[in-house]
């Protein structure tokens, strides 16, 4: 890391035995560029904290897990020698596994349960949102390959140095929440696996309890996302098989028992039903933006960006809306099948499956559930894997980026299993007012990056100064971001329609907040941002 302290613009020299610290174009010293080559492979940089020629336990234990493929680099920009991945398609296989998952099932089943819409409204709300919302996330993943830098790195270019910690802070929060849900579902699902379960929907008693299973799904994925992206991308191009097969013998157990309608449901859904769903809907994928560049930033500056762009939104759009419309066809004949119900009133979602598979024979349908638990493994190491990466740049120091990741990786997990066990007797109010609200904020943060990107840096990746991406007074203030996503946020509050607050417009719109919040944040920003460059130069 370089000794320049942030408030100038030139590097001040270290003591006449080290050599300066001169700034290569990737942002990195040039001492690290260096003596980060022994790990170029596995994007690794050195760790090293004791004095010259001497070597700490630390450095030694930092040295096997390089050695064995353990990646540590945090947010530090990944330099164009690093970035010499040419598979540019493992992003799709990446977003595919983390999305076919259960929860996104889950997401899907809102709408017949919890907003009281027939299959034909549900089906139409998935489809039409998740078009939506897969647009922004696709479009940033194009920005890693460019500039090598991580998402919540790039957004100093628009929030500034100090700032972009609100946003850093809001997105390990939903990250962390969504991890959590993640947890709960397989932790629930696993509890399911234990146990026998009678043809009426009735669970027998025993089994591993829920927290069990949570604490299981935790230390699985805290082992994927520990090792890093090669590991990553390695069991994410492979652990879509096995559940996609699990939805396929479902449907071919029980989709007899699958209905077009259900009388317990409206022939027509509300204006206010549709688009409170569709936030919830647009929410589930949406609030990938501010960390898909995470996931881009090791392929070649040379890669086509509609290329990254085409693979990240496939991956996104298709699991997503092909699980979420299994959930709402299934959710509707819920609605009409007394054993389902029983099933599910007794263990939730995971009495669900379990019923549903249970044709396939009993002890099968207990194993192809353990397959579904871990399901969501392939959505927790990811996502773990981002949140340190946020983590890190919420901490605004110049020591945080000699922390190696997986370090928060650790202490996220010591915060996530006790909190997913607390917590995993509200599932599905969780679930519904979470999915809603993330899609508020980070229908801002795109709005503000999207402006800026195609605006005032005209569209070109040459007008980011990469070199600059710790450097406070080269940065733009942040002053403009902040407040045009406050003005946004404002705004959705008029917007909004939760459990716990309706604003005035929703009362009789429906929610809006997200897209309405997008548009204004957008023009607010356009302004104050030009205003900001007139009088900061940056």
């Amino acid at each position: 890391m370089s000794s320049e302290k942030r408030t100038t613009e030139t590097p001040i020299s270290p003591p006449s035995e080290t050599p300066p610290l001169r700034r290569s174009s990737s942002g990195l010293s040039e001492a690290d560029a260096r003596t980060s080559k022994k790990y170029a492979a596995f994007g690794n940089i050195p760790l090293s904290h004791a004095p010259q020629g001497q070597s700490s336990r630390w450095d030694v234990l930092t040295d096997k897990l390089l050695g064995w493929s353990v990646e540590s680099r945090g947010i530090l920009p990944v330099p164009p020698e690093q970035r010499t991945d040419p598979q540019f398609w493992k992003v799709f296989f990446l977003w595919l596994s983390a999305n076919l998952n259960i929860l996104s099932f889950s997401a899907g089943t809102l709408g017949p349960i919890a907003f009281g819409l027939n299959l034909k409204d549900s089906f139409g709300v998935i489809v039409g949102f998740n078009v939506l919302g897969c647009l922004l996330p696709a479009y940033f993943a194009t920005f890693g390959p460019k500039l090598g830098l991580r998402q919540m790195c790039q957004a100093r270019y628009s929030f500034g140095f100090y700032w972009v910690t609100i946003p850093a802070f809001l997105n390990s929060t939903t990250m962390f929440g969504f991890m959590v849900l993640n947890c709960i579902l397989g932790g629930q699902t696993l509890s399911s696996a234990s146990i026998a379960m009678a043809s009426d929907g009735t669970p027998a008693g025993g089994g591993m309890s829920w927290d069990v299973g949570i604490v299981v799904v935790g230390i699985v994925s805290l082992f994927i996302s520990f090792c890093g992206f090669r590991v990553l991308n390695l069991y994410e191009r492979v652990a879509w098989l096995p559940i996609l097969i699990v939805y396929c013998i479902a449907l071919g157990v029980s989709g007899k028992d699958l209905i077009s309608s259900s009388p317990a449901l409206p022939e027509h859904g509300s204006a206010q039903q549709i688009l409170t769903f569709g936030a919830s809907i647009a929410g589930f994928v949406i609030s990938y933006c501010p960390l898909s560049s995470d996931f881009t930033s090791y392929f070649p500056p040379h890669v086509p960006g509609w290329k990254v762009f085409l693979s990240t939104f496939a991956g996104l759009f298709l699991p997503t809306v092909l699980v979420q419309l299994l959930g709402a066809a299934f959710a509707t004949a819920l609605l009409t099948n007394p054993a389902w119900t029983n099933a599910y009133n007794s263990a939730g979602l995971a009495g669900l499956f379990h019923i549903i598979l249970l044709p396939a024979g009993p002890g099968f349908a207990r194993f192809l559930l353990v397959v579904l638990a871990f399901s969501v493994t392939a959505n927790v190491a990811p996502t773990l894997y981002s949140f340190s990466l946020s983590a890190q740049t919420t901490l605004p120091f110049d020591w945080i980026v000699r922390v190696p990741r997986f370090i928060f990786s650790f202490v996220c997990t010591a915060a996530l299993v006790p909190i997913s066990i607390v917590a995993s007797t509200r599932f599905y109010s969780a679930l519904n007012n979470f999915l809603g609200l993330i899609s508020y904020w980070s229908a801002c943060f795109g709005a503000v990056v999207t402006v800026e990107h195609l605006v005032f840096r005209r569209g070109s990746f040459a007008n980011y100064r990469v070199e600059d991406w710790d450097r406070a007074r080269r940065l733009p203030p942040g002053y403009a971001a902040i407040l045009g996503a406050v003005t946004g946020i404002g705004i959705i509050v008029l917007c909004m329609d939760q459990v716990w607050f309706v604003g005035p417009i929703a009362k009789t719109t429906g929610d809006i907040g997200f897209e309405i919040g997008f548009a204004v944040s957008a023009c607010t920003y356009a302004v104050l941002r030009g205003i900001e460059q007139r009088i900061a130069h940056r």
